[in-house]
Parts: structure tokens; C-alpha cells; sequence
């Protein structure tokens, strides 16, 4: 996972009101690996703009699928806005 993507799954718990304490307790189980989001993967996914503009990716979205093109794997997503996106990358819905 990038490390965006973690940042961006914090941001929704401690909305929701979790704690910081309550936040490590909930995703620690998880073993999430968080992938640093250097200069590589800031590049990938700011040339992915113009290709996924038009389905309102953000960049969260697109450091996601720049993630997964750099590592060869698909992208998970339940965002169905992601369908049809030209990522050159295996796009999965989870639901």
C-alpha cells in the first residue's frame, strides 16, 4: 500500500473518531506494508492525471495505481469511477 493511501485510511478512521491508539489497534493486525511515496512514484502518478482526469481520480487514486503499475499487481478499489480508466494497470472492484 502507499504510504498516501495508509495516510489517506488514517484520515478516514480519525474522522470517524477514532484515537490515535484506537487507529494503531485497528490497522496493526493488518501487518499493512506502507511503500514510500518517492520522487519514482510522485512522477507516475502525476503523468496519470491527464488519463484519469475525466473519472475524477485523485491523487490518492493515482499513487495507487502508480503503486501497482511499479509493482506489477492489480489495484483494488470499490470506487466504480475507476472503470474503464486507461492505467495500463489490472483494476479490481472489491465490491
Amino acid at each position: 500500500m502507499s504510504a498516501v493511501n495508509l495516510g489517506e485510511v488514517v484520515a478516514k478512521l480519525s474522522d470517524y473518531g477514532m484515537d490515535p491508539k484506537s487507529v494503531d489497534a485497528a490497522l496493526h493486525p493488518l501487518q499493512l506494508r506502507a511503500v514510500e511515496f518517492d520522487a519514482e512514484q510522485a512522477l507516475a502518478s502525476g503523468l496519470l492525471r491527464q488519463r484519469t482526469r475525466a473519472a475524477g481520480l485523485s491523487l490518492g487514486d493515482r499513487a495507487c495505481l502508480a503503486l501497482a503499475a511499479k509493482l506489477g499487481a492489480a489495484a483494488l478499489t470499490a470506487d466504480r469511477a475507476w472503470q474503464g480508466v486507461d492505467a495500463d494497470v489490472e483494476i479490481q472492484l472489491i465490491r
